[in-house]
């Protein structure tokens, strides 16, 4: 209940903001601020909300393929190794949100300490209901060979301090490489593989307090544009409850259902026009998914190649604003957000006609006798329905380019305006789902910004160990200049997009790699295309 009444006030604070602004001409001076604290504790509770409901990302390639007696195993040490990162952070984050109660926050003039509270609060909820679900599984054995496990590994780490402490950065091997691989590939939450890496990396063999480490992770957390990650994440449930997605892919169908693998372009248009609207690709694909899939299915389409289209498609959508990761990019790299948005266009129109020629190929010999072609006045009528759907996306890119709003902002117009077309134009909204609709928000965006504060953590203990100074000059002595790069980085982010997620990936390397790539003369937003399209999100369960 909490959580969902955070995502509705934030809803508020920010749209508020924009009406305040626009409207009356006077900025309300404390909105950020008020933004931010209610944002970070919306991030950590939201996280415990993922964490309750299993909804944290993780790799599952090798889980799946296991055994049912390793699986269980694997699945258990994954919630038993969340417990050890909990205990292994609780007391700095203590620590932090006390030193914190000194510090005021200007605009609302109250102390900082509420805001930093969420930090301690949130990990000791998520302690909770690891141990919860340890102590109500019925494999206890497997549970206490678990213990065993993380104790056997811990301990030795704890044994070899001193000897560590010599090794200087092969110590980023054994951590930030052996210690991640193994974590990833055994199913672990990723967010949890980086926390466990880097605060056992930065206590196993620095001298660097903790504390420190946590506020890295706090102020990756809710680093105030990646508000937007919620925003976006609600908007796009909301255009699906509210039956705007519905009307829009109908109207797609009726110009295309009839030709061979007709279906097939509505799901790839479908995908472009409301990838501009929610920002989120699994938004996305819950949107589009279940209104296409069945009547494919009933055409004869295969269930594993419409899952495949559908992926293809979702990579597609990660370069259309306004994609999350341009937004995490353009937060982490200080390159101008509407400059990406305006970049992320033409990639992607190139992706879905590459998509459609896939389409065109496979499905050349399709017979469409059955299925009849709309005539003209129905597809006007369609159109007519759909309009206010098809106006969504322009209304959010508008307010953005008019600067009515910022790119943090622009969501609750789009949020708004859903609500007065499904309630009053649609009629389809219904209110009993709006409680589960925003407890879906909450937990689908704690899980990605706990990645975001824990892979900023990461990347500031890889910055410190010099790893960065030493990969620039590496980069930097390859012969060939700025076509060299490219190659190495489009070879690198495609075997990293085959481990990590793409937002996780960018907080990491995008600081490491874009002055780099500035340095050899490659333009900044160029360079963003291609990483994003490399990292192709592959073998990950939300």
């Amino acid at each position: 209940m909490i959580v969902s009444f955070l995502v509705l006030v934030e809803v508020a604070v920010l749209f508020s903001g924009i009406v305040a602004r626009y409207v009356f001409h006077s900025p309300l001076i404390w909105s950020d601020e008020l933004a931010s604290v209610l944002f970070l504790w919306l991030a950590m509770l939201g996280s415990v909300v993922a964490l309750r409901q299993g909804g944290h990302m993780r790799m599952t390639t090798f889980v799946n393929k296991a055994s049912p007696e390793t699986k269980l195993f694997l699945e258990t040490i994954a919630i038993t190794s969340a417990v050890a990162f909990m205990a292994l952070i609780l007391q700095p984050s203590l620590h932090f949100a006390i030193d914190e109660v000194d510090m005021s926050m200007p605009g609302l003039d109250i102390s900082a300490g509420w805001r930093a509270a969420a930090m301690p609060v949130g990990i000791a909820l998520m302690a909770i209901v690891a141990v919860l679900k340890l102590l109500l599984s019925a494999a206890h054995r497997v549970t206490l060979i678990s213990i065993a496990v993380i104790v056997g590994i811990a301990l030795p780490i704890y044994i070899a301090r001193p000897f560590l402490l010599e090794l200087g950065n092969i110590n980023l091997v054994i951590f930030f490489v052996g210690m991640i691989s193994a974590c990833v590939f055994a199913g672990l939450p990723i967010a949890f593989a980086f926390g466990l890496a880097t605060f056992s990396y930065l206590g196993a063999s620095t001298e660097t307090p903790m504390i420190v480490v946590i506020g890295r992770m706090g102020e990756g957390m809710s680093h105030l544009i990646l508000l937007s990650v919620p925003m976006f994440v609600f908007l796009g449930v909301l255009i699906e409850a509210t039956g705007m997605a519905k009307r829009l892919i109908a109207f797609l169908a009726s110009l295309l259902g009839h030709v061979r693998g007709g279906l097939s372009y509505v799901l790839i248009g479908a995908m472009y026009l409301i990838s501009g609207i929610s920002g989120s690709k699994a938004a996305d694909m819950a949107a589009i998914a279940p209104a296409l899939f069945p009547e494919m299915r009933r055409r004869g389409s295969d269930p594993g190649e419409l899952v495949a289209l559908l992926s293809a498609t979702g990579a597609q959508t990660e370069t259309i604003p306004p994609s999350l990761v341009l937004i995490t990019v353009g937060s982490v790299t200080g390159v101008s957000i509407s400059a990406l948005f305006t970049g992320g266009l033409m990639p992607a129109v190139i992706v879905g006609a590459m998509l459609c020629g896939v389409v065109w190929w496979k499905s050349r010999g399709e017979s469409m006798e059955h299925v009849p072609k709309m005539k003209v006045d129905q597809v006007v009528k369609s159109f007519l329905v759909a309009f206010p759907a098809l106006a969504l996306p322009f209304v959010i890119r508008t307010a953005v380019v008019e600067g009515v709003a910022t790119a943090t902002e622009v969501s609750t117009i789009g949020i708004v305006y859903s609500f007065i077309v499904g309630i009053f134009i649609y009629r389809e909204f219904k209110w009993k789902r709006l409680k589960p609709m925003l407890i879906e928000t909450a937990s689908l965006s704690g899980a990605i910004l706990l990645i975001i504060g824990c892979a900023t953590s990461m990347a500031w203990a890889l910055t410190q160990s010099g790893f960065s100074n030493t990969l620039a000059e590496s980069v930097s002595a390859l012969p060939g200049g700025k076509f060299t790069f490219i190659a190495v980085s489009i070879i690198g982010f495609i075997i990293l997009g085959s481990v990590l997620e793409g937002i996780p990936a960018m907080v990491l390397f995008a600081p490491l790699m874009f002055p780099i790539a500035q340095a050899v003369g490659v333009n900044e937003v160029h360079y963003a295309m291609i990483t994003i399209l490399d990292l192709l999100p592959i073998n990950w369960t939300p």
